[in-house]
């Protein structure tokens, strides 16, 4: 009893005090579990829980550090730019469906089973459109992890390989049935997305282009909701910041409450220059269209965009044909997008020390991780709580372990590990459920419910990809996330139920 008390204490803790921003999610991943595993009696053992831990995820660690230096080399030659471009066209300068178009994308890139490139690649396309129309950032973030943790319950993405694994069952019968309640989902997803985007319509004003590349955009807008975009627009990007992807420059025109305090009722603010800070002055922005889609940038290699994009094509598909390790093919295809992208040595130290910082942060993330899952696992906190959680269902309830299931996949997934999840708490889920005459598969089913919160979870590396590429707080992401994932789960435990599939 006190192991499951220290457990839930330990991450109310942790949770706490990352979306209160006393501390960082790094050093409250290390600091608080080694506190409670001090308090629990086994400090002892502490080394020997996180070494463990390290070792799970380092695999894990090295996929993400050549996924983002593939990714982020495909990016500075320009393999994305036609992407940038076409949904600048599509979206004609409209946040809703700028925010569906994320989704979509979001969606669609999914399908390779793999969250960080999924994160990489919809950040990169979508992201400068979001700083042009001063945007929420947050809702992108929201969106994206959404929508890939729907899909993230493919075959090949993760969950139902592993809860297939654990029952030994077979990946196809548990997924193929669930189809048509992960599509129920899905449209939520795109549901939602377009209402956000129709309430960042309202917010912004009424939205129009001209030009190509949606080179002019007039705004209608009040001060609050100005200073609210602002508040929300990534550290280091001003948000004066207009330099279009095509070096086109948007002019911004506000009427109402903002512009009659000015001189003739209109304000139209310094247009910063490519690369600056804009309004802001805090200098060179990070990540925006003036930086990473400058089309003038010296990176861009034209000549070698078929190379670039088969290569790309070759390292998905190797990926979702499982036909070698990730951190492997990651590995070989950021080692050939170097060699042939930038012969030489020097050029290649540039690009590399480019995507250091989030090669560093993202791995540090993950290692800080290992430490919090090596002693919720090692002192054996995650089981007690499991065993209290199911010890707690009434018997009554036992013939409705599936809908049991499903709903405690939801705070179970985000509090720990797939691989602790599906290997440590379903299959005692699946016994309770047996006595009960509740297949293995109807609880397989309903283990794959919480997907869309579980990719927020702080225990996912790939979310920290996220987070540090759109330059948003993690606790300010898991406070935008949270109640919209969470809808969209238990929108797919109805469906299923309704539908009879779990």
């Amino acid at each position: 009893m006190l192991l499951t008390v220290l457990g839930f204490v330990m991450i109310a803790t942790f949770l706490t005090l990352i979306m209160t921003k006393k501390m960082s999610p790094m050093t409250s991943l290390i600091l608080i579990p080694a506190l409670f595993c001090v308090i629990a009696g086994q400090g002892s053992h502490l080394g020997e829980y996180v070494l463990e831990g390290i070792g799970e995820l380092a695999p894990t660690a090295a996929m993400l550090m050549f996924a983002i230096i593939f990714f982020g080399v495909m990016i500075d030659v320009g393999l994305f730019d036609p992407i940038v471009r076409g949904i600048l066209r599509f979206c004609k300068a409209d946040p809703a469906r700028v925010v569906l178009g994320t989704a979509v994308l979001a969606a669609i890139v999914s399908l390779d089973g793999d969250g960080s490139t999924t994160f990489m690649i919809t950040v990169s396309a979508m992201l400068p459109l979001y700083l042009r129309l001063k945007m929420s950032v947050l809702t992108m973030t929201m969106v994206t992890a959404t929508a890939n943790g729907v899909m993230n319950t493919v075959p090949w993405g993760g969950p139902t390989a592993r809860a297939a694994t654990a029952l030994k069952l077979d990946a196809g019968d548990i997924f193929v049935p669930m189809v048509p309640a992960l599509a129920i989902g899905l449209l939520s997803v795109f549901a939602l997305a377009w209402i956000l985007g129709l309430r960042e319509r309202r917010r912004l004003g009424l939205l129009t282009e001209s030009g190509p590349a949606c080179d002019t955009v007039t705004t209608t807008e009040d001060e609050e909701a100005g200073a609210e975009t602002r508040d929300r627009t990534p550290a280091g990007v001003g948000a004066g910041s207009r330099t279009g992807s095509a070096g086109a420059t948007a002019t911004r025109t506000a009427t109402g409450p903002a512009a009659a305090s000015g001189s003739g009722g209109t304000a139209t603010p310094d247009l910063a220059k490519p690369g600056t800070g804009g309004e802001s002055g805090d200098g060179p922005a990070e990540g925006g269209e003036g930086g990473t889609l400058d089309p003038n940038r010296p990176t861009l290699r034209p000549k070698l965009f078929w190379f670039n994009a088969l290569l790309t094509l070759a390292v998905l598909v190797t990926l979702v044909a499982q036909l070698l390790p990730i951190p492997v093919i990651f590995m070989f295809g950021a080692a050939l997008a170097l060699t042939v992208n930038f012969p030489h040595m020097k050029q290649q130290r540039e690009r590399i020390a480019a995507h250091a910082d989030n090669v560093l942060n993202v791995s540090g993330m993950v290692f800080a991780a290992a430490v919090f899952t090596g002693v919720l696992t090692g002192t054996g906190m995650v089981e007690e709580m499991a065993k209290t959680l199911v010890g707690a269902v009434p018997d009554s309830l036992g013939p409705h372990m599936a809908l049991i299931t499903g709903l405690l996949s939801i705070p179970f997934t985000y509090f720990m590990s797939n691989d602790g999840f599906y290997f440590g708490i379903v299959p005692i889920l699946a016994e309770a459920g047996a006595q009960h005459g509740v297949s293995p598969l109807e609880i397989a089913r309903a283990s794959l419910i919480a997907q869309p919160l579980h990719m927020s979870s702080p225990l996912v590396p790939a979310v920290y990809v996220l987070v540090g590429m759109a330059k948003v707080e993690f606790g300010d992401h898991t406070r935008a996330t949270v109640k919209w994932a969470v809808m969209v789960s238990l929108v797919i435990l109805a469906a299923a139920l309704l539908l009879g599939i779990a």
